[in-house]
C-alpha cells in the first residue's frame, strides 16, 4: 500500500511539475514504469500534452479548493460550534458567484480546447497523401502515384521473425520492439504535411499513433481522413484502438520518419521491392500475428 500511494504521489508530482522526466522515449513506445502522456513528435500532439498538463494543474487546484471548504464547513458548522442552527436560507451574492465563477473556467478552458481541436479537423494543404485500409488483422499502406505509386502490407512480426532480424543484424532490438515491431515500416519526410486517408475492409479498426497525437476511426465503406507533420526524426509506433477481434493486440503501426534525400532514396527502393502487378500492389505481408 505504501509503494502505491508513494506510486501514485510520485506520478502527480512528475505530471504537474515535471512532466517532461515522465514522458516515454521519442519513439512512442510505452516504457517500463511510464506516466504521462507519450512524448510529443508533432506540433499537434504537444499541444494536447501542454493541454492534458495544464488541465491536470487546474482541477487539481479546484478539487483541493473544494476540498478544503468541504473541512471548513464540517468543522465551522458542526453541533458543537453551533447549538442553535443558522435560518440562513439564501445568499444572492454567494449564489451568482458560484454559478459566474464556474461559467468564467468553463470559457477560459475552452478556448486552447476549440483551437486544438480545430488544428486537429481542418486539413491543410499536405505534401503527401497516404491511404490505409485496416484489416482482420494489420494494415495496408498506399503510396500515390507522385510518391511511387506502390503498396504494401503492414504486419506483426512474430518471436521467431523479430529475433532473427536482431541476430542477424538487420534490426537493433528497439526498432522491432515486442508486440510492435512491423515487416514493413512506412516512411515519411521530416517536415511535411502527410494527410491520410484511413478506411477499413472489414470490420471497424482504430489508426492511433500516440507520439503524432493521431487516433481515427478506420470505417468499412467510409473514408476518413487526418493529417499530421512530424518535426523530427525517428520511428514511431502505433496500435488498433478499437476491439476488432481476436488478434486485435496484434496490429501494430510504424512508421519511420527520415530526411528528405532518405525518402528519396526508399521511394526508389520500394518501388521495386513493392512492384505493381496490372495497377494492384504486390501484397507483401508473410508474417502472420501470433
Amino acid at each position: 500500500m505504501s509503494r502505491l500511494l508513494g506510486g501514485i504521489t510520485t506520478g502527480l508530482l512528475c505530471g504537474i511539475t515535471l512532466p517532461g522526466l515522465a514522458m516515454a522515449a521519442p519513439n512512442g513506445q510505452p516504457q517500463p514504469g511510464q506516466l504521462n502522456l507519450s512524448a510529443p513528435a508533432t506540433t499537434k500532439m504537444a499541444d494536447i500534452v501542454w493541454f492534458h498538463n495544464w488541465l491536470l494543474v487546474l482541477i487539481t487546484a479546484i478539487s483541493v479548493f473544494v476540498l478544503a471548504l468541504l473541512v471548513y464547513v464540517c468543522w465551522r458548522f458542526s453541533a458543537k460550534k453551533n447549538p442553535v442552527p443558522s435560518r440562513l436560507t439564501h445568499h444572492t451574492g454567494l449564489e451568482v458567484a458560484w454559478t459566474i465563477i464556474p461559467v468564467l473556467i468553463l470559457v477560459v478552458v475552452a478556448i486552447p480546447s476549440f483551437r486544438i481541436l480545430r488544428d486537429q479537423l481542418v486539413i491543410p494543404p499536405a505534401d503527401i497523401t497516404l491511404k490505409i485500409t485496416g484489416k482482420q488483422w494489420y494494415w495496408s499502406w498506399e503510396y500515390p502515384k507522385d510518391n511511387g505509386g506502390f503498396g504494401f502490407d503492414q504486419l506483426m512480426l512474430d518471436d521467431k521473425a523479430r529475433l532473427d532480424l536482431i541476430n542477424s543484424g538487420k534490426a537493433k532490438a528497439d526498432e522491432v520492439p515486442r508486440l510492435l515491431g512491423v515487416d514493413n515500416e512506412a516512411v515519411v519526410p521530416v517536415g511535411k504535411t502527410v494527410r491520410l486517408q484511413v478506411t477499413a475492409a472489414d470490420v471497424i479498426h482504430k489508426f492511433a499513433m500516440p507520439a503524432f497525437g493521431l487516433k481515427i476511426d478506420a470505417i468499412p465503406g467510409r473514408l476518413n481522413e487526418t493529417w499530421f507533420k512530424a518535426e523530427q526524426e525517428g520511428l514511431f509506433f502505433g496500435q488498433c484502438s478499437f476491439i476488432c477481434g481476436q488478434n486485435h493486440a496484434y496490429m501494430p503501426i510504424a512508421i519511420r520518419v527520415v530526411s528528405q534525400e532518405r525518402y528519396a532514396a526508399w521511394l526508389a527502393e520500394s518501388q521495386k521491392k513493392f512492384a505493381a502487378v496490372d495497377g494492384a500492389p504486390t501484397r507483401v505481408a508473410a508474417v502472420t500475428a501470433q
